[in-house]
């Protein structure tokens, strides 16, 4: 005789494998359970065991008809499936209405060809040496017909490339006179005329000669040099000169620039203190330094052909223009108070009757994040808190 099998409906099979202690779940299950028999020898299934009616009587009493009890479980079920369904349903639209994340604002890198320069600075005080204004006042004198002279200091303006500059007077008009302090780079002219308005060829001074309404770039050597004037050329300014006097001027400079070289390497112990900072910036040994006072401020200078570091201190300013450039100008976490420029390359902060500017450069323009120039400029500061 086969043995009998017992076969679960198939959803109170699948309530079977819920975790859960309730008898009553328990009782339904076997309850409604059907017992198979198997067939005898003529082929027909025996009977089901009858079940005496006072005993089921007694079974029933105390709970609720089978149909009522697998609605409410089955009610039970449902009601879970909905909760877990509404708490997702919110989560997500709590999601959809949270305000979105704020995208970084792209990275600014300095394409500034020189750093803003400190005020005053036209050679009245500087670095002595050798300069080609003092060496063509005489020519230029008699040239021109009336007498020119020259300021008998230069310095540098931390520019990419870097120049060494004088400043020329012409009838109380100043023209600025620079000589790139490092041999000439194949984008040199290019970046020393760039953005200064129409800019023709002037064959007076050469296949590679430029001039534009305020400057002339031309080459000596391996040498740039750069003649401009704050008024103009050829634009009738009070202030400015014409063609004329230009091209005599970059003609004179031109047979001099040979006399006027400069040693690359001019240094000033008290700039020590950050050089190893402006190696790592620059990312190798320092081929330039131009260190110097200007009426007992320091200047501090390291470069290479494709990157400058300056650190410029002035007396006496009563204001930082800087602050103005807005909304470019930054607060700075040092100084009283302090700005940081990031389309400059530039942090600039008042220190008591001091104000440092701090600048990195580079060909190509990389981002020159604040933390870099504070790295630069934090072993001098004791210098500036005296």
């Amino acid at each position: 005789m086969t043995t009998p099998r017992t076969t679960l409906h198939p959803h109170l099979a699948a309530l079977a494998h819920l975790r859960t202690t309730s008898s009553d779940v328990r009782w339904l299950i076997v309850r409604t359970a059907t017992t198979h028999q198997a067939a005898d020898s003529s082929g027909r299934r025996r009977s089901p065991r009858l079940v005496d009616p006072t005993r089921q009587q007694l079974v029933g009493a105390g709970r609720p008809p089978l149909l009522k009890r697998a609605r409410a479980v089955f009610r039970g079920l449902l009601g879970g499936v909905v909760v877990i369904a509404l708490v997702a349903g919110c989560s997500v639209a709590r999601k959809a209405n949270e305000a979105r994340p704020t995208p970084a604002p792209p990275a600014v890198m300095p394409t500034a060809i020189a750093p803003p320069q400190a005020e005053g600075l036209d050679g009245t005080a500087g670095a002595p040496g050798p300069q080609v204004c003092s060496l063509v006042t005489g020519r230029l004198s008699k040239e021109l017909g009336f007498t020119v002279t020259a300021k008998q200091n230069s310095w540098n303006d931390g520019g990419l490339p870097a120049l060494d500059l004088c400043t020329l007077i012409l009838d109380d008009r100043p023209v600025v006179v620079g000589v790139t302090a490092l041999p000439k780079q194949p984008d040199s002219l290019d970046r020393l005329i760039a953005g200064t308005g129409q800019i023709d060829l002037l064959p007076e001074l050469g296949p590679e000669a430029r001039i534009s309404t305020s400057r002339v770039v031309f080459t000596v050597d391996d040498r740039v040099v750069r003649v401009s004037s704050a008024g103009g050329i050829n634009l009738g300014y009070p202030d400015g000169i014409d063609r004329i006097k230009a091209v005599a001027i970059s003609r004179a400079v031109r047979d001099v620039v040979p006399r006027a070289e400069r040693n690359s390497r001019q240094s000033d112990a008290a700039c020590q203190l950050s050089t190893s900072a402006a190696e790592r910036f620059v990312g190798a040994l320092v081929q330039l330094r131009r260190d110097y006072r200007v009426n007992g401020a320091l200047t501090c200078i390291w470069g290479t052909f494709d990157a400058t570091v300056s650190i410029v201190e002035s007396f006496h300013t009563d204001t930082i223009p800087e602050a103005k450039q807005f909304p470019s100008a930054k607060p700075a976490p040092i100084g009283s108070p302090g700005y940081y420029l990031p389309d400059q390359g530039e942090l600039v902060f008042r220190k008591g009757r001091r104000v440092v500017r701090v600048t990195g450069l580079t060909n190509p323009a990389r981002v020159v994040p604040i933390e870099t120039l504070l790295d630069i400029v934090e072993p001098m500061l004791p210098l500036f808190i005296k």
